[in-house]
C-alpha cells in the first residue's frame, strides 16, 4: 500500500515479557505497521484490513490468533469502533469478536515469521 513504510511482525497485548512463537504466553500475534500519515491513513488501512480478513472476526478464537485492532490514541480508537461496526453492518452479525485495545509493548517475532508470504509462496 502507498505511504506504508514498514510492516513488522511480531506479538503484543498481553502482559508477561519476550513472547515467542513456542511460548507465546499470553500475547496476540499481530503487526506492527509504520506508515505516513501524508500518504494514507490508519483508517485507509483498517478498511484494507477489513477486506482482508473476511470473515473469520465473526469467531473466537485463542488468545494467539485473535482478531485485534490495537490503537494508540483516542481518534484511532474511535477510527477502530467504526470500522467494526461497518463489518458488522456489511456481514449482518451483531457480533464480530475483534478486540479494540490501547497499544501495548510490542515484541519482534522470530525472522522466519518476517515477510512470510513472499518467503514461503
Amino acid at each position: 500500500m502507498d505511504g506504508v513504510i514498514r510492516t513488522v511482525v511480531g506479538y503484543t497485548g498481553g502482559e508477561e515479557k519476550n513472547p515467542t512463537y513456542r511460548r507465546i504466553k499470553d500475547a496476540t500475534e499481530s503487526i506492527l505497521i509504520e506508515y505516513d500519515p501524508d500518504i494514507i491513513s490508519f483508517k485507509d488501512i483498517l478498511v484494507e484490513w477489513s477486506r482482508q480478513v473476511g470473515f473469520s472476526p465473526i469467531r473466537e478464537t485463542s488468545k494467539q490468533y485473535r482478531s485485534a485492532i490495537f490503537y494508540v490514541d483516542g481518534k484511532q480508537k474511535k477510527i477502530a469502533e467504526e470500522t467494526v461496526k461497518a463489518m458488522k453492518s456489511a456481514l449482518g452479525v451483531s457480533k464480530v469478536f475483534t478486540g479494540i485495545e490501547p497499544v501495548s509493548a510490542f515484541y519482534r517475532a522470530e525472522e522466519y515469521h518476517q515477510n512470510y508470504l513472499n518467503k514461503y509462496r
